[in-house]
């Protein structure tokens, strides 16, 4: 039972990082759209900006509860961008007050940003 739920676990942990990257991609572009394109500003971007980035927490957790599981060691870099990525979002979401008139920028690039952070985690973590 437990060499398949760890398996099982390890496969979520990778397919789980399309989900953070892509979605933290749209979530950014939508954001850098909404600041170029008042249509764009809808209470709906900012449930999904808010889902995106919860997917970060997510794969963390995932990340933490496989090497837990499996008791395996992790490349050295790979769960250091993973934490990066949820200092990140704390960091974003601390300058909403201060970048108020900026903030689709600050949660554009913010959303990129955490979509490079997952995209260097699966590099780092593939070798």
């Amino acid at each position: 039972m437990s060499v398949v739920f760890s398996s099982t676990l390890t496969e979520l942990h990778n397919g789980f990082a399309w989900v953070v990257i892509i979605g933290n991609a749209m979530a950014g572009l939508w954001a850098l759209a909404a600041h170029k394109l008042p249509s764009f500003r809808m209470r709906a971007m900012w449930w999904f900006t808010v889902l995106a980035q919860f997917t970060m927490f997510v794969q963390v957790a995932l990340g933490v509860a496989m090497v837990n599981v499996e008791n395996q060691m992790f490349p050295q870099f790979h769960a250091f961008y993973g934490f990066v990525g949820i200092i990140a979002i704390a960091i974003i979401y601390s300058y909403r007050a201060q970048l108020k008139s900026r903030v689709y920028l600050l949660y554009g690039f913010g959303g990129l940003f955490i979509m490079g952070l997952g995209i260097r985690a699966m590099l780092v973590g593939q070798g």
